[in-house]
């Protein structure tokens, strides 16, 4: 096809006219992403500088906090400490949102939901793991400290880390494969007499004030609290709009209730106040709670409940209720010493908010089913009655029934109404009394748009004639259909390998136990082989020495445990591999490095905590390594492990010395 020509005069200016609308939209379009980055930049430069300003802050207020010892002024800088706290947990958030965010003009969700209540995450300073630790692998395992530099810069390398870990899943790997590699080093270094000598030092996430411990374990439930903190952000941060969105927030606030929960039944003697028990049990409700909300608005989701459902409306009527009383029961929780000492004030408000505004929505589903639900069947009354009265199925009614008359189920539904109004306006004036929550329009708008639709629904209800005033509506009865439960952190999920595995099994090669290298010693073979018997995988052990033989000879002896053959290192050797070398030898011999288990490997004393966990155990399985047996508790507990580890007995298998 042959294209038409065209004349130099219109048709050029009009396509030289495209050419520069395009030109200029396209620099335009340029201009605003320049722009926009550029914002972006800025606000994150504005940010870093904010947060540097900050931790000047806490550092002076810190060392004030420790220097003095008058009670009034280390009120007044612990009050100082929690705002600081909190202005740096804010600000890292909107750090994270702004890193995180591809197109910041973009909003997660098109739903307006309820804000719920995220926990900050505890801050801690760097740790110098490498004095300590070089000094046990000289001194107590007699190895050479140098060469094993690059594992302890991979420890040090994966705490800090784990100090700023992502607001996301890879975040929560990062912190579960910490806390397995604590677990680790506690059974390989930490025994009750000794610690590591490291000092641990944590910020508290609900006060801000530095706490520090030396034992480990107050390591490791710190970043076991950042576990459960992690999932509150998480589950915060879903888009609830959808039904996918509720049931990630669901499952989130379930894992973060099984973290606070494991940590309270477990560590002891916390030395920071949002690890203290009280803490730690309001902490389990409130996710419980909001996780309860999720479920109420899930249902929501799932099929759109139409007004004449009488049923569906008073199930509905019935999860809200047993939204509130959950909130009813974190409020009298917060409101408690010592938590209400330390608990942020907006956290409590809210709480009452929700519990206020989700009875009232419990009223006013009760009133949807009342006035605008069909007539139900007879068989359906005592379940009507059962939620309205508050009865149980299988009791008379007492006091008056369930009525069916269209007027009074019109009263009755009115007296509802109007508790969900007075509830309504009451959770507005909570809102408005406290000043962190007047800033979080999206609840205004929710509280609103809900006491909006309450007096709509009111004004069709009442009628001019009617001068009775209404009975006293009762409560409905709480119900939910799913209870969330605490589902504790699935440490197994995260496989790692022990960092300092080069030193040995740990079974036999920790801090706990103490031995003494023999050899290297030569072996010849004789006439009925080497003179002893094997048993057992990495390291392999010498079960039985003929007496009179060339291994008597040499001075092997019975339990001493095999760990260089020929130069060797066979420490981590299975039974078949220390076999088939020897069988592999000739008549010059073998030369065995062996190692002798002392006796009173752990003498008496105070000091760390044991680390038996179940996820200690199976992380170590898992990873093919033995556990080793349960350590004593100390008397004096300063922050440790209550449950004991439970170790199966591993099958064992005897093999003599190869015959020539």
């Amino acid at each position: 096809m042959v294209p038409e020509g065209r004349p130099d005069g219109a048709g050029a200016g009009e396509e030289s006219a495209r050419l520069q609308a395009a030109g200029s939209v396209r620099k335009g379009c340029d201009l605003l992403a320049n722009s926009q980055h550029g914002c972006l930049q800025s606000r994150r430069a504005q940010i870093h500088q904010q947060i540097n300003r900050e931790l000047r802050m806490r550092t002076g207020a810190e060392n004030l906090y420790r220097a003095t010892s008058n009670a009034r002024v280390r009120e007044t800088v612990a009050l100082e400490l929690s705002y600081v706290n909190s202005s740096l947990q804010l600000l890292k958030e909107e750090l994270e949102g702004l890193d995180g965010n591809v197109d910041a003009d973009q909003p997660q969700s098109e739903g307006i939901t309820v804000p719920m209540i995220p926990l900050g995450l505890k801050e801690t300073k760097q740790l110098d793991w490498a004095t300590p630790l070089k000094e046990l692998i000289s001194g107590h395992f007699g190895e050479d400290s140098a060469s094993y530099e690059a594992e302890i810069r991979e420890l040090e390398d994966l705490r800090q880390a784990a100090r700023t870990p992502s607001r996301s899943e890879a975040g929560l790997e990062l912190l579960t494969a910490y806390y397995n590699q604590l677990c680790f080093q506690e059974a390989r270094f930490v025994t009750p007499a000794r610690s590591l000598g490291l000092l641990f030092h944590w910020y508290d996430s609900l006060t801000g004030v530095p706490a520090q411990q030396r034992a480990l374990a107050f390591e490791k439930g710190s970043v076991l609290f950042n576990i459960g903190a992690l999932h509150t952000q998480i589950g915060a941060r879903q888009d609830r709009s959808c039904p996918e969105g509720t049931s990630c927030a669901v499952e989130a606030f379930q894992r973060a209730a099984g973290a606070f929960s494991l940590l309270r039944e477990n560590f002891s003697h916390a030395p920071s106040p949002d690890m203290s028990p009280a803490s730690l049990c309001m902490l389990e409700q409130l996710m419980t709670a909001q996780a309860q909300e999720c479920v109420f608005e899930g249902l929501l989701l799932q099929a759109p409940v139409a007004p004449r459902d009488c049923l569906a409306q008073l199930h509905l009527a019935q999860e809200a209720a047993q939204v509130a009383a959950e909130y009813r029961l974190v409020h009298q929780t917060m409101a408690q010493p010592p938590v209400q000492d330390y608990v942020p004030f907006p956290w409590t408000t809210l709480v009452h908010v929700k519990a206020e505004y989700f009875r009232a929505l419990a009223h006013y589903h009760a009133a949807l089913a009342l006035c605008d639900g069909a007539p139900v069947a007879e068989a359906e009354l005592p379940a009507l009655e059962q939620i309205f009265l508050g009865l149980p199925a299988s009791s008379e009614p007492r006091g008056p029934a369930l009525p069916q008359e269209q007027e009074d189920r019109r009263k009755l539904g009115k007296a509802h109404l109007k508790r969900a109004i007075l509830g309504q306006e009451e959770a507005l004036r909570l809102h408005a009394v406290c000043r962190a929550l007047r800033r979080v329009d999206l609840l205004q708008v929710v509280l609103a748009q809900a006491l909006r639709r309450s007096l709509a629904k009111y004004s069709e209800l009442d009628l001019e004639d009617d001068f009775c005033e209404a009975a006293e509506a009762p409560d409905v009865r709480p119900k939910t259909q799913r209870r969330p439960e605490g589902r504790a952190p699935s440490f197994s999920r995260v496989k790692v390998a022990d960092i300092f595995h080069r030193l040995g099994p740990l079974s036999v090669f920790s801090a706990r136990n103490r031995w003494r290298l023999a050899g290297p010693i030569h072996v010849a073979r004789g006439e009925g082989g080497f003179g002893f018997t094997l048993r057992g995988d990495a390291p392999v052990l010498i079960a039985a020495v003929v007496p009179g033989g060339r291994a008597a000879a040499a001075g092997l002896k019975e339990g001493d445990y095999i760990v260089s053959v020929n130069g060797q290192p066979c420490r981590w050797w299975k039974h078949a591999d220390v076999v088939a070398q020897l069988k592999g030898v000739g008549d010059e011999g073998v030369s065995l490095q062996v190692l002798t288990l002392l006796p009173g490997a752990e003498p008496p004393g105070s000091g760390d905590r044991r680390p038996a966990l179940g996820a200690l155990l199976r992380s170590q399985k898992e990873c093919g390594w033995e556990t080793p047996g349960p350590a004593q508790a100390s008397p004096r507990p300063l922050l440790g492990w209550n449950r004991k580890a439970k170790r199966g007995k591993a099958g064992r298998r005897l093999s003599p010395a190869p015959h020539p």
